[in-house]
């Protein structure tokens, strides 16, 4: 007995599941809103700036989604939405107009009668495609043209052809009097230099509609914000919205959903510092957590993530997308004598300050290792080129480069060149990275104290800008949260553990600082409320700022005196019932019971 097949309740499949789906609310809602607001003409052109694998795609295809399905696509004012990703290779100008304009029509065609199949190039041929259009999609006169235009293409009978493709949807748009959104993926990739493509200067007259705004990202961030969006004919023409990594909250969070869905054991505890260890990036984190499954461990503690971490990075699921990405830049760059010794000389070489890389140190080690005198010059040049793939960073205003600031692939970076480029044996180099790792010192001493920090830096996120019940804070007025420049964690202000704050946040004339403590069985004295008033006060003395607040956080508590002398100075306190109370407040989830 034949069976119908589910529709797919999506117009482009996304990647995460549900469950493991975490934050980026803000971004989706935005995005949205965006899309919907441009049936005002109030939209321009947006990009969307973050990081390699910080989840722009996903955004961009759920957001999609979102217009497919929750607007009434029989209403002849709703939004229609295209998806497109510019490939990382390129055959011809007329493969490349040809591919685009039928990806416009399959998507038009699509929403207008609101059939995912016919997104689908194995479920309809083109010829199938263009059948259905005429017998059922009310052809108006900008979509007619299309289909003229799309003939056209096929017989080759058209000027420049990647100029006018790259066009059509605005001038669809506007003949029409509808609005289109149009979501390109991977922009980077209108510029592919190994392959002679360059369609950037066609983009500028595109993008500039209101009709047919363009949202765009990317996964190589310089590029994309420094050479195509930041100079020549687009500088000026996108509203920037960029995405950051996922705070220690959210970061947690998407360990502890990642956990359950991949059904890991990771232990309460180990869940901020797994996050923190990533840098808040969501894809290192559920690597992380993938790999804790494949090797059958339980993240309990430091050394367990370690082994952990050290695995993944040698020849697990970190090394296999990092690799593919190095690999795919440097065939970009299409230089592959010494570019790899260059990338990896970078991110071994000593530590310098602020992570500044040595061209001189690299110059010679190339002389040492490789036998090769390399000019500074050419060494700039590669290390020029390695940046615009985030692969190191060019401070173009100094003129000199640093070693890129993501801890992960930095360290991937060192172990890629021990196996590709010095090719030594994969598991040895696994096994001093264990070996390293092991010896590595507890970073975090006090993990349930760092927990509630997590907790505490989110509460002062969400409530920005609000005023909080004084009584979570053992105060008789409302609290007035600032407008926060920054909120740092473990910021150390000078040589020592003592001078290590646990919160630190800016916000101008107004400073705050914040310490944690999770003790079941000792309430909090003067001496540590003292401490934490002393690195309020250095803190506002180096910053020239006019004030600092202080938040003492006790799980178990503070003493009587304690209590009697936060009062006197003006210092805010909560225990854990506050702190939950905060937290149902802002809407985030209660401290977890350990």
């Amino acid at each position: 007995m034949n069976q119908t097949q589910p529709i797919p309740n999506w117009a482009i499949e996304t990647l995460v599941p549900e469950e493991v789906y975490t934050d980026r609310q803000e971004f989706l809602d935005y995005l949205y809103q965006a899309a919907l607001k441009a049936r005002t003409r109030r939209t321009g052109s947006t990009v969307l700036l973050g990081q390699r694998r910080m989840g722009k795609t996903e955004i961009f295809k759920r957001v999609v989604n979102r217009l497919f399905f929750e607007q009434d696509y029989q209403d002849p004012k709703a939004v229609v939405p295209v998806y497109y990703s510019f490939p990382d290779t390129f055959k011809d100008d007329w493969n490349f107009a040809t591919k685009y304009v039928e990806n416009f029509m399959r998507w038009y065609a699509a929403f207008r009668l609101h059939d995912t199949e016919l997104l689908s190039y194995e479920t309809y041929a083109r010829e199938q495609v263009i059948k259905i259009i005429h017998e059922k999609v009310n052809l108006t006169k900008g979509f007619k043209s299309t289909l003229n235009f799309f003939e056209s293409l096929r017989n080759r009978d058209v000027t420049t052809p990647e100029q006018i493709a790259l066009c059509h949807p605005r001038r669809v748009a506007a003949m029409d009097g509808d609005t289109i959104v149009v979501f390109l993926d991977e922009f980077q990739n209108t510029r592919l230099p190994q392959y002679n493509f360059d369609v950037v200067g066609y983009m500028q007259d595109a993008v500039e509609s209101l009709t047919c705004p363009h949202f765009v990202t990317g996964s190589a961030m310089s590029i994309l914000a420094k050479e195509i969006l930041g100079r020549g004919s687009l500088f000026g023409r996108f509203d920037s919205d960029p995405i950051e990594p996922l705070t220690g909250y959210w970061g947690t969070e998407l360990v502890r959903n990642a956990a359950s869905y991949y059904q890991a054991n990771v232990s309460e505890e180990m869940a901020p510092i797994i996050a923190e260890r990533c840098g808040g990036n969501p894809f290192y984190i559920t690597a992380i957590i993938k790999q804790a499954v494949k090797l059958n461990q339980a993240i309990a503690d430091e050394k367990t993530l370690n082994k952990i971490l050290a695995v993944d990075l040698s020849s697990g699921f970190i090394w296999s997308e990092l690799n593919d990405q190095i690999n795919r830049w440097i065939e970009r760059i299409n230089e592959y004598g010494i570019t790899k010794w260059i990338l990896y000389l970078s991110a071994i070489g000593k530590d310098h300050k602020d992570d500044e890389i040595d061209l001189r140190e690299i110059q010679q080690a190339l002389l040492e290792r490789e036998g090769k005198e390399v000019s500074i010059e050419k060494i700039r040049d590669v290390l020029i080129k390695l940046s615009r793939g985030d692969l190191l960073e060019y401070m173009e205003l100094g003129g000199w480069f640093r070693k890129v600031q993501d801890p992960i692939l930095l360290e991937f970076l060192k172990v890629w060149g021990r196996i590709e480029i010095e090719r030594q044996n994969r598991g040895q180099v696994r096994e001093a990275l264990r070996l390293k790792y092991g010896r590595l010192k507890r970073q975090i001493s006090d993990l349930t104290g760092y927990l509630a920090e997590v907790y505490m830096v989110q509460i002062l996120f969400n409530a920005q800008r609000q005023k909080l019940p004084g009584h979570y804070f053992h105060q008789d007025v409302e609290v007035e949260i600032p407008d926060f420049s920054y909120i740092h964690q473990r910021e150390r202000l000078a040589p020592g553990i003592e001078s290590e704050i646990d919160i630190h946040g800016g916000a101008g004339v107004e400073q705050w600082v914040a310490e944690s403590k999770w003790h079941h069985d000792r309430k909090v004295g003067i001496g540590e409320i003292q401490k934490l008033i002393d690195k309020g006060e250095l803190v506002r003395k180096n910053i020239g700022a006019d004030f600092a607040r202080a938040w003492f956080f006790s799980y178990a508590g503070f003493t009587e005196e304690a209590e009697i002398f936060m009062q006197e100075y003006g210092v805010l306190w909560s225990t854990r019932e506050d702190l939950d109370g905060l937290l149902d407040y802002v809407k985030l989830r209660r401290l977890p019971n350990l």
